[in-house]
């Protein structure tokens, strides 16, 4: 029995993954970081990152965010992926997808867990949850600030060329990822790429490594990093994987502010 058979067996099989999920208030503790980003915008724009919803039955965490999302009331949202985990159905992200609005649209790529997961229409799906999907393709947000996605590293076939094809050459492209590995690739194309997929390592215990870190996102686990003149945002994520349990990785919504060149800007 695989791996992912067995935790499906234990969690949901067995009935254990809602009473686990209530148990664990770490899971519901959303934060908001706020980054601040100099771009060639003629006002502040600011983009919502929510990485790794992995909906199993939508409950008290996902009310929390879009709670929190309203509040923020974000110019744009990005979700990179990974809508769905063991135990899902087909749509069971679909309501959460619905209650999410902001004016510049909300825009997503496709992480590893979505190829595996019963929808055989992504681009359809999501738009029939007013959602926009790129993959391997880009947008203009606001005057020189684009938005591109790849599609994911582990599952999919991510190519930066296609996606920057319609991109002027003086625009600022934030570039959203899954799996952060693909930054080895295309550090020094692109000035700010956003990544999720490792959790913040989902467990960490004082002394000990963390003890989720999948394919796809080493050496990278949480927060900013910077090679070739590209800088780099791994999310911590709102959902977990497989266990529904985060220690010490509390789940995060990283709000970027886009504001006027020549502003005061900082990475965090």
């Amino acid at each position: 029995m695989s791996r992912k058979r067995l935790l499906a067996w234990l969690f949901h099989g067995m009935g254990l993954y809602a009473p686990i999920d209530r148990a664990c208030g770490a899971n519901r503790r959303i934060e908001i970081t706020r980054h601040r980003i100099a771009a060639p915008v003629e006002r502040a724009i600011r983009l919502a990152l929510v990485a790794d919803l992995h909906v199993v039955r939508p409950g008290e965490r996902e009310r929390r965010l879009v709670e929190l999302l309203e509040r923020e009331r974000p110019d744009c949202i990005a979700l990179n992926g990974d809508f769905g985990d063991l135990g899902a159905g087909p749509d069971a992200c679909g309501p959460v997808l619905d209650q999410l609005r902001a004016p510049l649209g909300v825009w997503a790529t496709l992480g590893n867990w979505d190829y595996g997961h019963p929808v055989a229409d992504w681009p359809s799906f999501l738009a029939a949850h007013g959602v926009r999907l790129l993959r391997n393709a880009s947008t203009r947000l606001v005057d020189r600030l684009w938005l591109a996605g790849l599609d994911s590293a582990l599952a999919g076939s991510p190519d930066l060329d296609a996606a920057l094809s319609g991109t002027p050459a003086d625009a600022f492209t934030v570039t959203l990822v899954h799996c952060p590995v693909l930054f080895d690739d295309i550090a020094g194309r692109v000035p700010l790429v956003l990544a999720g997929h490792v959790h913040g390592g989902q467990i960490l215990l004082p002394g000990l490594p963390p003890l989720y870190m999948p394919r796809g996102c080493r050496p990278y686990l949480a927060g900013w990093y910077e090679r070739g003149g590209s800088r780099m945002y791994v999310s911590r994520g709102i959902g977990c994987s497989s266990l529904p349990v985060r220690i010490g990785a509390r789940p995060e919504i990283a709000v970027f502010e886009f504001v006027p060149s020549g502003s005061e800007a900082a990475p965090a």
